[in-house]
């Protein structure tokens, strides 16, 4: 459940929100730049942005975490070597290309963060590099060269929208979480709108905090953090080949309390991985499963995700349509390939607070089938419309509410519980999938 349940009636009341919450850490600064340039691979004029998170001083107290892909971006083999070294200083993100097995992709992120680094007057391996968009293209490294003067000198405090902004694709909106702990705080930026299967997904999250966080306890903390909010999470099933969670201190506010500090953490995180969620490519629904009284959490966790990745199911929500056998038949599907001696006579099934499923069979009325479309309706963030010559008009750029699709699942079979966020499959996810590129 998030912290909050926020309702936005416009976009500018979303943005006046946003720019509450965005008051920097002390000792940072962002700053970010856009130029054109022709992607080598498809030329056609397109545009990019520099997003900088800058240090006022170099810190060793930082974490980050990586996607689990077998075909890491380049700025992902950079980042886990920056792992090991004494500090950090910046962080430089580009959008549109991922740099992703493209030729010479190590020594292009290498070469920016060297010029980042003179810039900025810091070693070159205080920088980490972080790109996100289309996977296979090659960065156009003499034009990110040539505009990284400019991210350079738009470096200021005050607020970190600009780099929440900057960091966007396909995202209908930027995302900004915070947390207010003792003296300090924690803020936090993302984006990820498709192929987000954390394990660690294309999801980029920044965290700042300027409370004093000692290096071995904030990546202990980040380690545990992740495993609850993002990796809760998934909205196609597919694993980014980028993914990046970064979390820096820049040590300038004393902690006295670590426990309230991943509290904190926790809340920020936990927010902006289902702001991921409701952000994503053409959803229209955020599904909440939450799944207890079962033999482990990995069982629980993987039976959340086996529901929100079932197609049959997610297509039936996006269109308003309770048909509970598709979920059924996902968590039969689930648990008769990887937990197949559950005892299934045990569980119980629920949408909306309206229990389907109990003592081995169906519990459906027409009233109840009256009360799950209203759910279903109350829980959409938008309506679809038919497409106009074939395309379909954009969703709402900005958030209406915070409800979701809720499904408990009571196993009946252990202690262990967890709880997973997804979102439907609808007509506008297929076609912004299929025109990404062109």
């Amino acid at each position: 459940m998030p912290s909050t349940n926020l309702t936005f009636s416009s976009r500018e009341a979303h943005r006046a929100w946003l720019a509450a919450q965005a008051a920097l850490p002390a000792g940072f600064r962002v700053g970010t730049t856009r130029f054109d340039f022709v992607p080598r691979e498809a030329p056609k004029p397109a545009k990019m942005t520099l997003t900088l998170i800058a240090l006022d001083r170099p810190t060793a107290d930082f974490a980050a975490a990586f996607t689990k892909n077998a075909f890491p971006g380049a700025p992902i083999v950079v980042g886990r070597k920056r792992l090991n070294e004494p500090a950090l200083g910046a962080i430089i993100v580009n959008n549109k290309i991922s740099n992703v097995c493209a030729p010479g992709g190590v020594e292009t992120s290498e070469r920016i963060c060297a010029e980042t680094a003179r810039l900025l007057g810091l070693g070159a391996t205080q920088v980490l590099p972080s790109s996100t968009g289309v996977i296979g293209w090659t960065l156009p490294a003499d034009a990110i060269m040539g505009a990284l003067p400019q991210a350079v000198s738009s470096l200021a405090a005050g607020s970190i929208l600009p780099a929440a902004e900057g960091i966007v694709t396909t995202d209908l909106y930027p995302k900004i979480r915070r947390a207010d702990v003792g003296g300090g705080c924690i803020v936090g930026i993302a984006k990820g709108a498709g192929m987000i299967e954390p394990n660690l997904a294309t999801m980029l999250v920044y965290i700042l905090t300027d409370l004093a966080i000692p290096r071995g306890e904030l990546r202990a903390m980040l380690a545990r953090v992740l495993d609850a909010s993002f990796n809760a999470i998934s909205i196609d099933s597919d694993t980014s080949t980028s993914d990046t969670v970064a979390l820096l201190s820049s040590g300038r506010v004393p902690c006295e309390d670590f426990g309230a500090f991943e509290r904190g953490l926790h809340t920020v995180c936990r927010d902006l991985a289902e702001d991921v969620v409701r952000n994503g490519e053409g959803v229209r629904h955020v599904i909440r499963v939450s799944v207890s009284e079962a033999a482990s959490t990995g069982l629980a966790r993987a039976l959340g995700k086996a529901i929100v990745n079932a197609p049959l199911f997610k297509c039936a929500v996006a269109g308003n349509d309770p048909n509970v056998g598709r979920l059924v038949q996902a968590i039969g599907k689930h648990i008769g390939a990887f937990a197949p001696k559950t005892d299934m006579s045990k569980l119980r099934a629920s949408m909306g607070g309206v229990e389907i499923f109990a003592n081995g069979v169906f519990q459906l009325n027409p009233e109840k089938e009256t009360a799950l479309v209203a759910h279903l309706r109350g829980a959409e963030l938008y309506a679809s419309a038919p497409p106009k010559d074939g395309v379909f008009s954009a969703p709402v750029d900005f958030p209406p509410h915070e409800r979701c699709v809720e499904i408990a699942i009571e196993v009946g079979n252990g202690p262990a519980s967890a709880t997973v966020f997804g979102g439907d499959l609808t007509h506008e996810y297929v076609s912004e999938n299929a025109d990404y590129r062109s």
